[in-house]
């Protein structure tokens, strides 16, 4: 099914502010909470693709991608690792990113996510970043990649968890469980009090009892992972793609990051990008643009015959529809607009010479523009159209 805009979602303008999507996100959130909506799987889906949606608009990286390159440009790439930003979250990352916006109160607690327990600290790993190379044929018809990446990853002798199997988490006795720790301070003011993230635990209200020979206790290992991104038709150099989850692993069944894929495009060897437009330089011969002649030039699909008609001037543009890349996440495409320059030769044979001599004065042969055709500037005009 296709993914709703997130705007629309969320009930605000292109151009809300910060605010207003605190504001509508914290409407919603509240409106579809499970705690209001108890074995509701629509309420829970309507309250994911909230976040969902307020993920991506409340980090300007990510609005400017989506409001450029819509689903298609972001999430086609995270779409093999469960969906691009929230898509990918469960209710506990949900709870553990956004926790603030539900406020201090107003609910019993959700999943073990209310009272003492909310202010547990929940890890979420780093994101990496790769680069790809694509070619204009890659990237006219879009391509599945298959990618190794060094990365931190669950270990697997402790499925991730830090304690060796069999060993158990203790409440954390500094701060019971609470991930957080109250200290008092006198002042001239009075009493203050502050409250910081518990520094026995980390913030996470356990410990290990017997940790991991494997991970030293931090769930996580350094490994090698195959990640296949879906990337779509007619991205361009410098735009970068996410894959959700796709990233470092977290500590101890964290979240984990990200990973960002930028595009670098590999120079074609005849062809040449403009946006979605690609450009060809034709050299033909001087009797070739008198006659006439059928000649190939290269195209993303292969070599295709193209007539030049007799009389064709240097500095030609023929433009062929439909043959130049596609728009990201649109239908249509670019063209490919071939340049014809007649070549004139350097170095004559003797007889060569006398036969051009021959045609020199020949009336045809003088300069004789005609109103169809087109000058310099006209020409500019039309290349960039």
């Amino acid at each position: 099914m296709a993914k709703r805009d997130y705007y629309e979602i969320l009930g605000v303008s292109k151009n809300a502010d910060e605010q207003e999507l605190k504001k509508a996100y914290r409407k919603m959130a509240i409106k579809y909470h499970p705690d209001k909506n108890p074995g509701d799987k629509a309420a829970e889906e309507h309250f994911k693709e909230a976040a969902e949606a307020y993920e991506v608009l409340n980090d300007p990286d990510k609005r400017a991608r989506y409001d450029r390159f819509g689903h298609q440009g972001m999430g086609g790439a995270g779409s093999q690792a469960g969906g691009f930003g929230g898509g990918g979250m469960s209710m506990e990352d949900i709870f553990s990113q956004f926790g603030d916006i539900f406020g201090g109160g107003g609910f019993s607690g959700f999943g073990g996510f209310g009272g003492q327990q909310q202010g547990r600290t929940v890890h979420k790993g780093t994101n990496l970043r790769i680069k790809v190379k694509l070619t204009l044929e890659e990237i006219a018809q879009g391509v599945e990649k298959k990618i190794k990446v060094s990365k931190f990853v669950p270990c697997k002798a402790c499925s991730g968890q830090g304690a060796e199997k069999g060993s158990s988490f203790n409440t954390c006795t500094t701060c019971k469980g609470a991930g957080k720790v109250a200290r008092v301070t006198n002042t001239i003011l009075g009493q203050m009090q502050t409250v910081s993230t518990c520094p026995a635990c980390n913030g996470e209200g356990k410990t290990i009892a017997n940790k991991c020979k494997t991970c030293h206790g931090d769930g996580i290992v350094r490994d090698e992972e195959v990640i296949t991104i879906q990337i779509p038709a007619g991205v361009g150099e410098g735009m970068q793609l996410n894959v959700a989850g796709k990233g470092n692993a977290a500590p101890r069944g964290g979240i984990p990051g990200d990973l960002l894929v930028t595009i670098e495009e590999i120079e074609h060897p005849e062809l040449k990008r403009d946006g979605n437009n690609l450009y060809y330089d034709c050299y033909i011969n001087f009797a070739d643009a008198a006659l006439g002649t059928s000649i190939e030039i290269p195209t993303l699909e292969g070599k295709a015959k193209f007539k030049v008609e007799p009389g064709t001037q240097s500095g030609k543009v023929y433009r062929l529809r439909g043959k130049g890349l596609p728009e990201v996440q649109g239908y249509q495409r670019g063209d490919l607009l071939v340049d014809v320059n007649v070549w004139t030769p350097q170095t004559l044979s003797a007889d060569e010479k006398e036969t051009l001599e021959k045609l020199q004065k020949s009336p045809n042969f003088a300069p004789n523009p005609g109103k169809k055709e087109k000058s310099f500037f006209d020409r500019m005009k039309e290349y960039f159209q």
